[in-house]
């Protein structure tokens, strides 16, 4: 059973870059009545930088190389994500950019954009459908997708590892004829399968019995996943180890505390500061009790077109097999869509870990028009257009507006996301039942024929009702009849 992660604490992409201020200027922050301490003595208190990083170098940006070494092979980055890389156009700063405010956090969430940007999310639907054809050639009763040879296995492991943002665009191109994004990542398939015989004799099969749902579920819970655990768990757990040395560090420096303004009994700044650390400590309970869910049974949950070209497969137990593969806990009980409850949970907890952070960002803000805190003036630096001398508390304030937009969209999502449409009403089910036959069949007669070997189109006669003619079974373009599990389906036609 695959839990969030093993680190306590974590927050959503979008206030990543918050909270990287927030801690930027942590840094730059020290306690006047400490007369000893220097302001570089001050920052060694803190780690040196709270950069977006896969990995736990001193270097405030990190190389490609270290970027592959944080997480499987299977999700390496792309070439074109190298440090020195500058983006040539505005098609290529757009699909691998995270939102529209990325332009003044782009050294702070650069390491997230393999994961969360359209172009990762184009690139793990494309390993989701590349896996699934994997996983039909290891079924023994699946015999129109053979086990593939070594060369083949290879050629589409390639196309994983060597997904560039050039192959995302042509998507996007594919993508601007079908007006469907997953369709579009099935038509780059098989154009991208001609150089291999042997794949593209099965290329119809890169997207069998599928729904959208079924490959777009799976790709946001894995990038999510994998965002979580190499790059925001380790911010997280650094803002709040931060502030932890902050409250150890102070604890001998007396101070007034302060109720509803006024001064009523003194207090220790490292104890004020320990509350924080503590808040933080305790929003990891909520985590840890967390899954990230994925689904794989088709267009209503129920495997019906799995079920009706191979009925002697366990699909469950395959779907099971093949969610699981990917590091996530899988969902039995879904519809077309998996209910979306563990995101609702996981955003509900980012929004209560945000709350903590505009907190923090309040109460130093008031520490510093009390003349508590004093920050150290950088060289080059403006704080005021008017006083140039002016030292701006601009992060803090960034961060607490920041915080505050991220937990209002938050706060849309997780009311959105477990909201149906569908409501029950049996007279209309049953109607729909009685008239609605000719499209139930559609799906059956599209993926049967992969089955039974059929090739080019069917000829399928209208139904009797609309023609005023006797009934008769559906045929394949070559004359072949249909297999005998569609059979009473098909007698209808």
């Amino acid at each position: 059973m695959e839990t969030i992660a093993s680190p306590s604490f974590f927050s959503s992409s979008t206030s990543l870059s918050t909270v990287t201020r927030t801690r930027r200027c942590s840094s730059r922050v020290s306690i006047l009545p400490d007369r000893t301490s220097s302001p570089s003595a001050l920052r060694r208190n803190f780690p040196s930088s709270l950069c977006c990083r896969a990995s736990m170098s001193n270097s405030t940006r990190t190389s490609e190389t270290e970027i592959k070494k944080s997480y499987p092979e299977e999700f390496n980055d792309s070439e074109e994500f190298n440090d020195s890389e500058e983006f040539n156009d505005f098609e290529e700063f757009s699909i691998t950019s995270l939102s529209h405010l990325e332009e003044h956090n782009t050294l702070n969430i650069k390491n997230l954009c393999p994961f969360l940007s359209e172009y990762g999310l184009i690139r793990f639907r494309i390993m989701v459908e590349v896996k699934w054809l994997l996983k039909l050639s290891e079924i023994p009763e699946v015999e129109e997708v053979p086990q593939f040879s070594e060369d083949a296995r290879s050629f589409l492991k390639s196309i994983i590892d060597k997904f560039s943002i050039k192959d995302s665009l042509e998507v996007k191109k594919i993508e601007e004829k079908t007006n469907h994004d997953v369709k579009a990542v099935e038509y780059f398939l098989k154009q991208k399968c001609g150089s291999c015989p042997e794949v593209a004799k099965v290329k119809e099969f890169f997207h069998f019995a599928c729904t959208s749902e079924d490959i777009n579920n799976l790709a946001y819970a894995i990038p999510l996943k994998e965002a979580l655990n190499t790059v925001i768990f380790l911010v997280m757990v650094e803002l709040s180890q931060a502030i932890s040395t902050l409250a150890k560090n102070n604890a001998h420096i007396p101070m007034l505390s302060r109720t509803n303004g006024q001064p009523p009994s003194p207090t220790t700044m490292g104890k004020e500061m320990s509350v924080f650390a503590f808040r933080l400590w305790n929003m990891g309970k909520l985590f840890s009790g967390l899954h990230i869910l994925g689904k794989f049974a088709g267009a209503v949950g129920n495997y019906n077109a799995h079920k009706v070209a191979y009925p002697n497969v366990n699909w469950p137990s395959i779907a099971e097999e093949f969610v699981t593969s990917f590091g996530i806990q899988f969902n039995a009980y879904v519809t077309q869509i998996e209910p979306h409850d563990y995101i609702v949970s996981l955003v509900q907890a980012i929004i209560e870990f945000n709350n903590i952070l505009i907190d923090f960002d309040r109460v130093i803000l008031s520490y510093i028009s009390l003349g508590y805190f004093k920050q150290i003036t950088k060289s080059a630096e403006v704080g005021s257009s008017t006083v140039p001398l002016k030292v701006s508390p601009i992060d803090f304030k960034n961060s607490e507006g920041d915080l505050c937009l991220v937990n209002a969209d938050l706060s849309e999502i997780a009311m959105k996301l477990a909201i149906s449409r569908m409501q029950v009403n049996e007279f209309r089910l049953n109607e729909d039942l009685e008239h609605s036959w000719w499209e139930v069949l559609a799906e059956p007669i599209r993926i049967v024929p992969l089955h039974s070997g059929a090739a080019g189109r069917l000829r399928a006669r209208r139904p009797p009702a609309a023609l005023g003619s006797s009934a008769s079974t559906p045929t394949s373009a070559k004359g072949g009849r249909w297999p005998t599990s569609l059979q009473p389906l098909a007698a209808q036609l």
